[in-house]
């Protein structure tokens, strides 16, 4: 056996494990930022989704108007005004099937009331947009035909700019749901 004089033998170097935990914590707490913010994006846009399909329910009905049938009634003292308003709806494409004057034992206060039963629902949706302010009156009524009672503060129907302004968020959230 031979043995070294003066010289002991070289002890392993110890590493010093502080820079590597370190390192690995900034990257644990990088990784968890990234994970943190993808994360709140997706609820972001969860909620947007949501908040476009519940607008899109709430929203009124976009209708081909040849497919709704009306009868117009008037519940004022001008004469002839359910013959008028008859006339532009049929112009913008509604079936009328009768105009007269109101003889339900209703009085009818506001711009108008729309009368209808459970299967026309949806029509009297979309005929509200013709007729902004009017009330719903549903009844027991079997068919999809909409009563359109023109009230005492009826001025006139909404433009076909106006109808479409208040489509167009309608067919927007509907894309987005």
């Amino acid at each position: 056996m031979t043995e070294t004089v003066g010289r002991r033998p070289a002890a392993p170097r110890s590493r010093r494990p502080l820079p590597a935990l370190i390192f690995l914590t900034v990257l644990a707490l990088a990784a968890l930022g990234v994970w943190w913010s993808v994360l709140r994006a997706d609820a972001a846009l969860d909620r947007e989704q949501a908040a476009a399909c519940s607008s899109a329910e709430a929203a009124p009905p976009s209708l081909d108007p040849t497919t709704v049938t009306l009868r117009v009634f008037n519940a004022t003292d001008r004469g002839g005004l359910a013959g008028t308003v008859a006339a532009e709806l049929q112009a913008r494409g509604f079936v009328v099937a009768e105009i007269a004057n109101d003889s339900a034992d209703v009085e009818v206060t506001g711009v108008g009331e729309l009368r209808f039963g459970p299967v026309g629902a949806e029509a009297a949706d979309y005929v509200g947009v013709f007729l902004p302010g009017s009330t719903e009156r549903p009844d027991t009524r079997a068919d999809d035909r909409v009563d359109l009672v023109i009230g005492p503060d009826f001025q006139a129907l909404a433009t076909p700019d106006e109808v479409s302004a208040a489509l167009a968020p309608a067919a927007s959230a509907e894309a987005a749901c």
